[in-house]
């Protein structure tokens, strides 16, 4: 029996061919819209694991419900100072940043 070739790539390789390399604006665009996307990901699944629903989360940090879903959903540009006051007031939680 003949074996197929292996089509499969690296994602690396995979991000290179459809964004460019590191480095060029359109690769350099595509990793801060992941990075957004991880921030969002994240914070719904803290909420999850703390059991609360958006709209008690918005309540204990001072925001609205609409506005943690579309952090959630990936779909609003977030402050830092605003991302540190949900984690800290909506999980009483410390925000580090490691560069």
């Amino acid at each position: 029996m003949k074996k197929k070739p292996n089509n499969l790539i690296s994602l690396s390789d995979h991000l290179n061919s459809q964004f460019g390399h590191r480095g060029t604006v359109e690769r350099e665009e595509f990793e801060e819209g992941f990075e957004a996307f991880k921030v969002g990901a994240i914070l719904q699944e803290l909420r999850k694991q703390q059991g609360m629903t958006q709209e008690q989360l918005a309540a204990k940090c001072g925001t609205t419900k609409t506005y943690i879903s579309r952090i959630e959903n990936d779909a609003s540009d977030i402050r830092l100072t605003t991302l540190m006051r949900i984690v800290r007031q909506g999980f009483g939680k410390e925000l580090r940043m490691i560069v």
